[in-house]
């Protein structure tokens, strides 16, 4: 009777150890579950954040200020060198430089004869890129150096700094371009 009761106390202390063993296996695989889902869910939350800051020139910014459509410029001359520059009204805010993200607004029309090609003036979104990072035109991103926030300019683009000898949609090849832009601000 005394091995038998040695016996069930050794089963029983064998079984608590199993249980408590087991136990403990199950809290440490949740516990590493539940950490992996909040490094997941940190990690994720800093892709938002970084991607709502991004500069992505495929996603419009919506509810900016319509403008009245610029005077139409025609150039007779063909246009050659670089970006001539004008400014039309001055900015008081901080000037762009590359590698910001920056807000525009835009009225683009060939030089020749004053065709609007494309535009956001008088829509209630803006087009933002990052300047100097090739995602525009090289007219863009050589003409918007030193724009300051609330500046309009008119930008002369010769054909070879805008979109060279291909056609780009209503815009036939080898053509000037003159684009009014204003910086909205700088992201």
């Amino acid at each position: 009777m005394a091995q038998l009761h040695q016996r069930i106390i050794s089963l029983v202390i064998a079984l608590l150890f199993l249980v408590t063993g087991s136990a403990l296996a199950v809290f440490v695989i949740i516990d590493m579950v539940n950490s992996r889902k909040q490094d997941n869910s940190a990690a994720s939350s800093q892709t938002d954040a970084t991607a709502s800051n991004s500069c992505d020139i495929s996603t419009p910014v919506p509810n900016m200020e319509t403008l009245e459509a610029p005077e139409i410029f025609k150039e007779d001359a063909p246009v050659t060198g670089s970006v001539q520059v004008t400014q039309i009204t001055p900015g008081d805010g901080v000037e762009a430089k590359n590698g910001d993200c920056l807000v525009m607004k835009y009225y683009g029309t060939l030089a020749k004869d004053g065709t609007l090609f494309d535009e956001n003036f008088t829509k209630d979104q803006a087009l933002q890129f990052s300047l100097g990072g090739g995602q525009v035109i090289k007219g863009w991103d050589e003409g918007l150096v030193g724009i300051k926030v609330g500046e309009t300019r008119r930008l002369l683009i010769p054909a070879e700094l805008g979109y060279g000898s291909q056609e780009a949609g209503s815009i036939p090849a080898n053509s000037d371009l003159v684009f009014v832009v204003k910086l909205e601000k700088i992201k």
